[in-house]
Parts: structure tokens; sequence; C-alpha cells
């Protein structure tokens, strides 16, 4: 795959940096929530493969830095390879940027490019939708991530650090991933959250053991698929036989695509007594948070105002903290 023409922009444009965005809803979504939020706006996909050469970053972040129309952009796959590339074309790197590594929000706070990572926000937000407060605490349940990317660090800081917005943080937490140097990446920066949540990190060389890990997981614990499987690639980290944490949580991070975790998750649902979420309460989290600094809107994230957009992207109810 090429790196597409980019052309300047003949009005505020925001951004889509991917890898398949032209099966993203957001391309429907957004000229909605331009027209609601007033924005007067478009979006524009930029597709790049997965690990794309340094220098494809660079020009693309060149361009939305030096174009003027060109407002900035949602950063999707691409987060830790893009600020690695690009960080040093910023004015100004947020903090929570330097602390994970990886960025997901290119803006400009006037002449100035600004990174920042919205998903360790984002992905608190979307916890509080998914696992009830207190629920760990109650259970003394565990955390398994399937995926050491940029989103597995955004949600691991958050329930490594729960503490810092008043709820409760897992018993332990696993990752696994098929790159022994993600998994030490991943390391190295949980090194830095100053968090005493104990973490186990795991090479799965197959998808039989992701499930040896999901089977030992105790009651109440929470798998969450961060590893893209079902949206950017087709399958699921682990198999049809694999068996669900009884009374947990089963959380896939993808929306759209084949979906294969998703729907084995919702196939044991009833029997392992599962909580299942798919990625719409992420989505709409992420897409606002970045929507909000791009165009320096103040965009809730609950409320009227917010259910408003819930609606407007596709009629799914908005969501709120679990009960």
């Amino acid at each position: 795959m090429s790196l597409p023409a980019l052309r300047p922009a003949t009005e505020p444009t925001l951004y889509f940096i991917g890898v398949t965005t032209g099966s993203s809803s957001i391309l429907k979504v957004f000229p909605r929530w331009s027209e609601a939020l007033g924005l007067g706006a478009r979006i524009v996909g930029i597709d790049l493969p997965l690990h794309a050469p340094a220098e494809d970053y660079r020009r693309v972040v060149s361009f939305i830095k030096d174009d003027p129309l060109s407002r900035g952009a949602l950063v999707t796959t691409h987060k830790i390879d893009c600020f690695r590339a690009a960080r040093d074309l910023f004015e100004e790197i947020e903090p929570l940027a330097e602390l994970m590594g990886e960025m997901s929000c290119i803006s400009k706070h006037g002449d100035r490019l600004v990174a920042s990572a919205k998903d360790p926000l984002t992905s608190g937000l979307a916890i509080a939708a998914i696992v009830p407060a207190g629920h760990f605490a109650r259970t003394g349940a565990e955390a398994l991530a399937i995926g050491a990317g940029g989103a597995s660090i955004a949600i691991t800081w958050n329930l490594m650090n729960a503490a810092l917005r008043g709820r409760d943080r897992p018993a332990r937490i696993t990752v696994s991933d098929i790159s022994a140097e993600r998994l030490e990446e991943i390391r190295h920066v949980h090194a830095r959250f100053d968090s005493d949540v104990p973490v186990e990190y795991v090479l799965a060389r197959s998808r039989e053991d992701n499930d040896a890990l999901m089977a030992a997981l105790p009651t109440g614990s929470l798998v969450v698929n961060a590893t893209g499987l079902g949206k950017d690639g087709p399958g699921s980290p682990v198999t049809d036989t694999a068996v669900f944490p009884e009374g947990g949580y089963a959380w896939e991070l993808n929306y759209r695509g084949d979906l294969v975790f998703l729907r084995q998750a919702r196939a044991e649902a009833d029997r392992r007594g599962l909580t299942v979420a798919d990625g719409w309460v992420y989505f709409l989290h992420g897409w606002t948070r970045v929507i909000a600094d791009v165009f320096a809107r103040d965009i809730p994230t609950s409320g009227p105002a917010f259910e408003r957009l819930s609606e407007l992207a596709g009629g799914r109810p908005a969501p709120h903290p679990a009960a």
C-alpha cells in the first residue's frame, strides 16, 4: 500500500489516520456531528499499512502541520509508530503522550502542533460504562489484555491507576502478545506508571496460549481483545473452545469487521454469566474527545448533549456508568 496523495484542504478538515478507514462509521457520522456542533468541517481518511515506513508518517504529519485548513487528526492503529517517527515535528507533546509513548490526536493550538494521547482518558470512560465501580475490590477479579499495542497501554494505565478516578483496580493484570518486542515495550511503559498492581507479560505463540491464560482467570475477570484482530485483520486471538471467566466481562475493542471474538463471547454469555461489550462506547468517547480538542469545542461525556451525539451516530443508546 502506497501513501495516498495529500492535497491541500479547501475547507476545515479532520483526518482519520488508520488502515481501513473507508469502512469506518465515522465517515457517515462525522458530517452529522459537524452540522450539530456547527463545525463546518469535513473528514478525510488516510490509509497506511501496519508499521508503515517512518517517512510516510512524517509526510502525513508535516502535511497537516503546514496546511492551513488541515485542523488535525485522529490516529488509530499507528499511534506508537507515528509518534516515534514524527515526534520532533511537534511543538508540544502533552504529558500523557510522553508517558504512553504514543499519540491518538494531532491538533493545532495557535501556531503550535500538539501531540496528545486521548486513549488513557477515553478508555477510562469506556471501562466505567462496562465494569461497575467496586467490582474488582468485591471479587478479587483480574484482567487479561490480549495485545500489547497502544490501546492496551491506555487500558492498562487506567486499570493500574484506577484510584486516580475514584475506582478500584484488578488484583492482577496479564498482557499477552505474539511479539516479544511489543511486550518489552509495554513493560518499559508500565515501569513509568508508578503503580503497585502486579503485571505478567506473556508471549503467546498461538491462540491456544491465550485460551490457557483466559481459563486461569478467577471469577469476574475482564478480558479485552486489544489485538486489532476482527477489524484490521481477520479472526480472533482465542479459539472457539476458549473458556471465558464465569461472571466476567469480555470487551471487544472493535465495533466493525468480522468481530469473531465478539461472537465467541456472545455465544458463551448466557452459560458463563458473561457481560459482553463491543467497541461502540470506545468509539463515541474516542472521537468526541478528539473533536473537542481539534475544534476547541466543549463536548460533555454524558448528559443530553452527549446522548444526542450518540443518537446521531446510529441510534444506539448513549453509554452510562455500569451499575
